[in-house]
C-alpha cells in the first residue's frame, strides 16, 4: 500500500483559496520558471521546483478530492489533472448527469470509502488527498502519512483553510524544506 499525502499550494496564513474560491497568486510559481513541468508547455517552474515536484507527481496513482473541488474545476473535463491515473471524488450526490462513464473518476460517499477505493486503485503508488475539508477530515481520522505544502508568499486574511475545519491538535515531524522561485516546498511526515 502506498503512502497517503495531503497536498496543496497554500498562502502563508494557511488558505488554499480566498472567500470566493479563487486561488489568486497561489499557482503563480507554476508559471514563473523556464523548465516545463508537463507536456502542456504552460506549466514552467524553476529547476529546483521541477526536481521536487516532478518526482512527487510521478509517484501519484490517485487523487482524492471533494465534490466542491470537482464542481469548481468542471471535473477537469473528465481528464485527471497532472497526468494522474484516477480521481476519487468524495460526495453524497451521484455523478453529474451526462458524465462519461469511461472517465477515470470514482464517486464515493465518505472518506473511508474514498480511501479504500483510492488504495485499491493506487496499489503501491501515492494516494494524494487534496487539502481542504476532505483532507482535514482524513488527517483527523488518522489516514494521512504526510503533509505537503507549497507555501506561496501571500497573505489572504481569510478564505478556505488548508486543513478545513480540523479543530484538534495533530503533531507533525520536522519539515524537509526546498526553496523554489516564489514558493517554499514543505514536507512534514505525520507523527504516529
Amino acid at each position: 500500500m502506498g503512502k497517503v499525502v495531503m497536498y496543496s499550494s497554500v498562502s502563508v496564513d494557511g488558505f488554499v483559496a480566498d472567500q470566493n474560491d479563487q486561488p489568486g497568486p497561489l499557482f503563480d510559481w507554476l508559471t514563473s520558471g523556464d523548465v516545463p513541468l508537463d507536456e502542456s508547455g504552460v506549466v514552467k517552474v524553476s529547476q529546483v521546483s521541477y526536481d521536487y515536484t516532478r518526482a512527487y507527481w510521478d509517484q501519484i496513482g490517485v487523487t482524492i478530492a471533494g465534490r466542491h473541488v470537482f464542481d469548481l474545476t468542471d471535473g477537469w473535463d473528465g481528464k485527471p489533472p497532472g497526468g494522474i491515473d484516477h480521481v476519487v471524488v468524495v460526495t453524497h450526490r451521484p455523478q453529474p448527469e451526462g458524465w462519461d462513464p469511461e472517465a477515470p473518476f470514482h464517486f464515493v460517499d465518505g472518506i473511508k470509502a474514498a480511501m479504500a477505493k483510492a488504495q485499491e486503485l493506487a496499489g503501491d503508488r501515492i494516494v494524494e488527498v487534496a487539502a481542504g475539508d476532505v483532507g482535514g477530515q482524513m488527517l483527523a481520522a488518522g489516514l494521512v502519512d504526510e503533509v505537503r505544502m507549497d507555501v506561496v508568499p501571500v497573505v489572504f486574511g481569510s478564505g478556505k483553510r488548508y486543513f478545513g475545519s480540523v479543530d484538534a491538535q495533530h503533531l507533525l515531524e520536522d519539515a524537509d524544506m526546498i526553496q523554489g522561485n516564489r514558493v517554499l516546498h514543505l514536507r512534514y511526515p505525520v507523527r504516529r
